[in-house]
């Protein structure tokens, strides 16, 4: 099989990360027969380097020509890099934000999942954890505070700034479909998380979640407001499956559930569009103080290419070998710096290139 892949390297530890993933999935093209072909797409403070400007409209245009795209993290240092000495909507993020809404990425998955290999590194206690939890948050991503309109005035000698959050019922019911399309394939529970008591536009988001849970009679449905989940989410992990829940919220509580797991740099994520297209990225951010270093770790990023295997591609096996493969290698004792456990087990500390090695044989 054919398939082309934009990759996006990214800033900070972008580059170092992408390249693991990007060898991952050369193992994967070997064992299983595949064709994947690689187009660099420069985007983030890369473009602005080159550019003077972080998404141009040629970067949109080749993400647009590939059947997925892979991505590393964008931005940099916001004290000293020259990037945000620029207008917000020229520093890296706005590079974010544009290809979202260029490529119609309206549904953002993350995983949080607790390795029991790992478990030592989570903040949680042991009881709490004792169970373990795999869930996923199910994020809109192209509509509320970060895509309505915004100004900021002085009235009667005073500045004031306004956001404005909207949603219509298309925007909602998309998502929530493609939450309850995502519950029916993982443990059946769907947890709609809003702020129905104060804003309107939760109150028609509950509104449309139930209709949508009326076609889905075999998935059990909840509402829980977004104060109470964000407490739920350290009390009780393992009562949740899949989070469905607005762009905002699903900002806030998606960082939440990463950091539950122990590290950012274990886990993934996928923005996916009406079609079988993604953009899949690593949840932590650019690190910028450690890029360079050979020591970030590479296994979020390559499981988000598992995932665009598995969303975009739809090959399974595939997307599982990387999985076990990852896996394997956490159950053998290898370890980057970020999860080396605390508790004095023995483990093997390695760089990322080395992880990306180790992860390549076991595939």
């Amino acid at each position: 099989m054919g398939l082309k892949i934009g990759v996006i390297r990214g800033d900070g530890i972008g580059p170092e990360i992408v390249a693991e993933a990007v060898k991952v999935l050369d193992a994967i093209s070997g064992k299983f027969g595949h064709t994947f072909e690689y187009e660099e797409i420069l985007m983030g403070g890369a473009s602005i380097d080159v550019h003077g400007i972080p998404l141009t409209d040629e970067a949109i245009a080749r993400a647009k020509a590939q059947d997925a795209v892979l991505m590393g993290s964008i931005g940099g240092d916001a004290k000293t890099s020259p990037w945000y000495k620029l207008p917000p909507e020229k520093r890296p993020e706005a590079g974010l934000l544009g290809i979202r809404k260029a490529l119609a990425l309206f549904a953002n998955l993350r995983p949080a999942k607790l390795y029991p290999e790992l478990a030592k590194a989570s903040p949680l206690r042991d009881d709490i954890i004792a169970d373990g939890f795999d869930m996923m948050i199910m994020r809109e991503l192209t509509g509320g505070l970060y895509f309505g309109k915004r100004y900021t005035e002085v009235v009667d000698g005073l500045t004031q700034a306004v956001d404005t959050l909207i949603y219509n019922e298309n925007e909602i019911r998309r998502i929530a479909i493609r939450a309850f399309d995502i519950a029916a394939k993982r443990n059946k529970k769907v947890c709609s998380v809003d702020k129905a008591n104060v804003l309107d536009s939760s109150r028609l988001w509950r509104k449309i979640v139930d209709e949508v849970a009326a076609d889905h009679p075999d998935i059990e449905c909840s509402h829980m407001l977004v104060d109470n989940a964000a407490m739920q989410l350290v009390k009780d992990p393992g009562q949740f499956d899949v989070v469905l829940t607005e762009n905002m919220f699903g900002d806030i509580l998606s960082d939440e559930a990463s950091m539950i797991t122990g590290s950012l740099g274990m886990l993934p994520s996928a923005s996916l569009n009406e079609t079988k297209f993604g953009l899949y990225e690593p949840s932590g951010g650019s690190a910028p103080d450690i890029a360079g270093k050979g020591i970030a770790n590479p296994i979020a990023t390559i499981l988000s290419a598992a995932m665009m295997l598995q969303f975009s591609f739809d090959l399974d096996e595939e997307a599982k070998a990387i999985e076990n493969a990852v896996e394997q290698v956490l159950k053998d004792g290898y370890r980057t710096i970020d999860i080396v456990p605390r508790d004095g087990s023995d483990f093997v500390q390695v760089g990322t290139k080395e992880m990306g090695d180790r992860i390549v044989e076991r595939i």
